[in-house]
């Protein structure tokens, strides 16, 4: 073979190589063309490239959708005045025949994603909502577009399948889902990488309720996020009544069962909806919405050194907070929408909901 056809086929396989490396670092290449079999739509959470993360607790089974939404996102905030009917008006039914499950905001367009059931109970069908900075409302089509599935290992049945999958996060290449299992040590954490690779048969999570005075492993974690500790990935985890806990992200191994660490109660008769992590004037905060107290601004700067609660308490202990009072009873959803800003979908006195964005406190 002649010189120069050698080197024109070096180029040609260096050329080759290269582009089978381009699509092995792009996630989107692990999706394929279909309609994803969603039977409910509850947790959602964005990934890299705008890709929408979708938990499906009726299926057991999480879903990876290409939204092809990755242009710059323009400044300014968001708000649709009855959003509940504007997206009832785009399913064709009754304002009161729709229950949204969750909200995510996609950080790359800063447009908003809402998962919605559009009527009540197992016939219920499930829907994805896009609200983008135009104000603009319209359903997401799934009859053609690129996802991809996993499937949980022994998710919980019952009256308890819909806590087969209660909140997920994206975080460092990796999937975590929090929710129930059918087993005896029952609130789990999956961790699961994608591009999918099979499911994770889960970490079994135990904490100590200082409200309740004894240790739990059946309570699922409600919401989480991820926060640094001392230089440590955290996932800070809220239950129902409401402990606060830090679990390192190190340990949160396939089979085994891990002890978090309690490190606030922030009082009972509450449930948490969700939370995010800010700065304000060099400082960490978490800013949390829950059912009963609005929304709670909880100082961090002591995360790491507060003593754990490891016994009964009267109601609450641990990190300082403040609540912010305005806000009682109203937050439904909430999402972080930039640096300085949050999404929330508040519910009005009359049982409307309007999406608004609020300045981080």
């Amino acid at each position: 073979m002649v010189p120069h056809v050698r080197l024109a086929l070096g180029v040609s396989l260096a050329l080759v190589l290269l582009a089978g490396t381009a699509r092995a670092d792009d996630p989107r290449s692990s999706l394929k063309s279909g309609k994803p079999d969603l039977k409910s739509v509850g947790p959602l959470a964005f990934g890299p490239q705008g890709i929408l993360f979708v938990g499906d607790p009726q299926g057991a089974a999480i879903f990876a959708i290409e939204t092809n939404d990755t242009a710059a996102k323009s400044a300014g905030p968001l708000k649709v005045e009855g959003i509940d009917a504007k997206i009832a008006g785009a399913l064709g039914v009754d304002p009161k025949q729709i229950l949204i499950t969750d909200m995510a905001v996609n950080p790359i367009s800063g447009n908003a994603y809402l998962g919605v059931s559009r009527g009540r109970g197992p016939d219920a069908i499930p829907a994805l909502i896009k609200v983008d900075r135009s104000e603009k409302v319209e359903v997401m089509p799934l009859d053609n577009v690129k996802f991809a599935k996993t499937e949980l290992a022994k998710p919980a049945e019952g009256r308890t399948r819909q806590d087969s999958i209660t909140q997920i996060e994206y975080i460092k290449g990796r999937l975590y889902v929090a929710g129930l299992s059918n087993e005896d040590f029952s609130s789990k954490l999956r961790s699961v990488p994608f591009p999918f690779e099979g499911g994770d048969t889960g970490t079994g999570v135990e904490i100590y309720h200082g409200s309740h005075g004894r240790f739990e492993t059946k309570s699922p974690i409600r919401t989480f996020t991820a926060f640094d500790i001392n230089g440590e990935t955290n996932l800070l985890a809220a239950y129902l009544c409401t402990p606060l806990v830090r679990i390192p992200l190190q340990q949160l191994k396939p089979g085994e069962n891990v002890k978090g660490t309690t490190i606030a109660e922030l009082g009972n008769r509450n449930r948490p909806i969700d939370m995010v992590v800010y700065q304000k004037d060099g400082k960490d905060y978490i800013l949390m919405a829950n059912s009963t107290r609005g929304l709670m601004k909880i100082a961090m700067n002591n995360a790491g050194s507060v003593d754990p609660i490891t016994k009964r308490i009267p109601d609450k202990a641990g990190l300082k907070y403040e609540t912010l009072a305005s806000y009682k009873n109203s937050v439904q959803q909430l999402s972080r929408l930039d640096k300085e800003n949050a999404l929330v979908l508040l519910q009005n006195d009359k049982g409307g909901l309007t999406l608004d964005t609020i300045a981080l406190p």
